[in-house]
């Protein structure tokens, strides 16, 4: 096993010779190397230096060139969605995001105390009244997100999202009102690096596009509930 106390990440040949023969190693070199460097630097808690390269600058336009310069290289044309908090049918049930786990959590604790009514009466309620029915929110539950219906995701670029927003809490009550189930609300602690806030501008996408979504949260749940009861198994009320 490798210790260390000091990593030197040279990154990739600077011969132009050797990183034009294969660039797509090259880039592999830059992108999957340094990733394995960093998981390496982190485990045995060492330092990390990654050399760069002028190449980055291109052709400048700009003399002398800054750390801020951008340069001037061969473009490669894209176009980049970026995609905001997004929710509906055929989610993963598991997959650990704050609607698809107030709607599983609720429609598994409906799906427990439909099988436990079947047994004994008295059975059914001790076992309930061990294991209470909870939407887990991580404390402490002002965090803001914001929700918007696939329908409304689709195809479209720029920021795209559904600009209202709702605290962890707002979401969960909305959850629990629609679930029609008598929830605790359990506060648990925070995943690292848990973001406060989070409200996509949309302006541009209305400016550019005319988009703007049309799927209120209140609107899109009930959708959502229906996929996962199908596929938790449990009957529509």
């Amino acid at each position: 096993m490798v210790e260390v106390d000091q990593i030197y990440h040279l990154a990739c040949h600077a011969s132009p010779i050797f990183y034009k023969y294969n660039p797509a190693k090259t880039i592999k070199t830059n992108a999957t190397g340094t990733l394995n460097m960093l998981g390496l630097a982190k485990r045995v808690g060492a330092k990390n230096l990654l050399t760069s390269t002028s190449e980055v600058y291109g052709d400048p336009l700009v003399h002398p060139q800054t750390e801020s310069y951008w340069g001037n290289v061969n473009p490669i044309e894209i176009r980049i969605a970026r995609i905001f908090n997004t929710y509906g049918p055929r989610m993963n049930i598991d997959d650990g995001r704050v609607v698809s786990n107030f709607i599983a959590q609720a429609l598994r604790f409906v799906t427990k105390a439909f099988k436990v009514c079947f047994a004994n009466i008295s059975a059914a309620i001790t076992e309930l009244l061990a294991a209470p029915a909870a939407l887990t929110v991580q404390k402490q539950g002002t965090q803001t997100r914001n929700f918007c219906y696939v329908s409304d995701m689709e195809t479209r670029p720029i920021n795209i999202g559904n600009p209202g927003e709702f605290t962890m809490v707002e979401l969960a009550e909305t959850v629990k009102d629609l679930i029609k189930l008598d929830v605790e609300i359990k506060m648990v602690e925070n995943t690292p690096d848990d973001p406060r806030q989070r409200k996509p501008d949309i302006s541009k996408a209305k400016e550019v596009l005319g988009w703007e979504p049309k799927v209120k949260l209140r609107e899109g749940l009930p959708l959502m509930e229906e996929d996962f009861c199908l596929r938790l198994g449990v009957l529509e009320k």
